[in-house]
């Protein structure tokens, strides 16, 4: 490869480079053929840069040959010329040409553009999504790094299921049968009970979710701590709410600006403590908005978490909620109970502008008791034993939660489909790009 006699200049850099000749690469968003000089707009990640003159294009043609979305290379010299910074070609090369006419453009449907994912994922808006996402994780790593968390990676083929099996996937694993994981569950209690206290995980997990919904993915990343020698359910919810506001402040101040231009919405950094409301109180309050929730029923429904989040937002100003003491039937085998013959467990969904973005509790570390209650659920002993077994030789107490970083993002952008927000969304419909 030959050497280039420039290093390259980013977009974002030309207003310092006055007078200097630079390289630049990116894309042509626009061909101005008919101005004078002709010019191109050059976009890179970072913006786009005026180029104007007639140099030949890679030697085989004009500046206005240049298709819109081609890779281009250029060096020249920046310019303050007509008023604004410009970069006055000398040379030109067409590095990648882009076949017209394109296939989507941003005001393509949503269905389209997910086929053509990385034509959609050049636009600014579309790239923010992530820049959001990478200082997110790294907000939480750090977070968790203060605090002495090891990071973890389970495995996602597992021998047993998780809960009751449904919503699985089922693979072909040399001759025997493996489920893909659904969370990383009974790998962070292990975890507990190899003393590392306090696990995060950051990772892929599925769910054969056949229904299609705006909210569910049936591939998605599920961000997982795991906390020994916890006092109770409240040091989950206050380890949470810390999380979300180092994370929500780092991403106000690295994008705030960026994210109110392209999605018209402001980040706040939540005051704590969240509000906290049982499910029973939950009910109570969305019951009286007239929306039908049963007295029996074990959870709240997609209109009732909205309906729950505008009466809080309402009447405590607040975006988060944390719904608590769920009814052990909702909730899986390994949570304990709220006290002694109680049917309530301790446990917790985290409600953000009314969509569930996180669900989490404190797990049932006594052995004697845990193989009571999987008893007790129909759920088979020998099954899962190897679980049960992280029990039997001394377990500190301990909880958890998982949070749905897709979910997150939509809350935090303020859409309502999950697959705007995913790299590559995966649902019963779409198994491509």
């Amino acid at each position: 490869m030959t050497a280039h006699p420039l290093p390259r200049t980013l977009v974002s850099e030309i207003g310092r480079r006055l007078g200097e000749r630079i390289r630049l690469c990116g894309w042509a968003k626009e061909v101005r053929g008919t101005d004078d000089p002709p010019a191109i707009v050059l976009r890179d990640h970072t913006g786009t840069a005026i180029l104007v003159g007639t140099p030949l294009a890679g030697g085989d043609g004009a500046l206005t040959d240049v298709t819109v979305e081609s890779a281009v290379e250029a060096t020249g010299t920046v310019t303050g010329a007509r008023g604004h910074v410009e970069v006055a070609l000398d040379h030109l090369r067409v590095a990648g040409g882009a076949a017209q006419p394109l296939p989507v453009t941003a005001a393509s449907p949503l269905d389209e553009r997910l086929d053509w994912r990385y034509l959609d994922l050049r636009h600014a808006r579309n790239r923010l999504i992530f820049e959001v996402q990478t200082t997110a994780e790294r907000a939480m790593r750090d977070f968790w790094h203060e605090q002495g968390f090891l990071e973890v990676h389970s495995p996602k083929l597992k021998p047993i299921p998780n809960k009751s099996g449904d919503q699985l996937f089922a693979v072909a694993y040399f001759g025997q049968r493996a489920w893909l994981a659904q969370s990383p569950q009974f790998y962070k209690q292990m975890a507990m009970a190899a003393g590392f206290d306090r696990v995060f995980e950051i990772g892929p997990v599925f769910r054969a979710q056949a229904d299609p919904t705006a909210r569910h993915d049936t591939e998605f990343t599920s961000v997982d701590i795991e906390m020994s020698w916890i006092d109770g359910l409240e040091d989950l919810l206050v380890h949470e709410e810390q999380l979300l506001c180092r994370v929500l402040g780092a991403v106000r101040d690295a994008h705030a600006p960026q994210i109110s231009r392209w999605f018209s919405t402001d980040v706040r950094v939540p005051r704590m403590p969240f509000p906290r409301l049982s499910l029973a109180e939950a009910k109570k309050i969305v019951a009286s908005t007239g929306w039908g929730v049963g007295g029996d029923a074990d959870d709240l429904d997609a209109e009732g978490e909205r309906r729950l989040a505008a009466h809080v937002a309402r009447e405590h100003g607040h975006e988060f909620v944390f719904v608590t003491d769920y009814p052990d039937v909702s909730r899986p085998f390994y949570h304990m109970r709220c006290d002694e013959g109680s049917v309530e467990t301790r446990s917790f969904d985290l409600l953000w502008k009314g969509l569930e973005i996180t669900s989490g509790a404190q797990r049932e570390h006594r052995y004697d008791r845990l193989v009571a209650q999987a008893r007790a659920r129909g759920v088979r002993v020998d099954v899962v034993h190897q679980y049960l077994d992280f029990f039997r030789y001394g377990c500190p107490p301990h909880g958890g939660f998982g949070l749905g970083l897709t979910r997150m993002l939509m809350s935090l952008f303020g859409v309502g489909d999950v697959r705007e927000v995913t790299y590559l969304f995966r649902g019963p419909d779409r198994l491509s790009p």
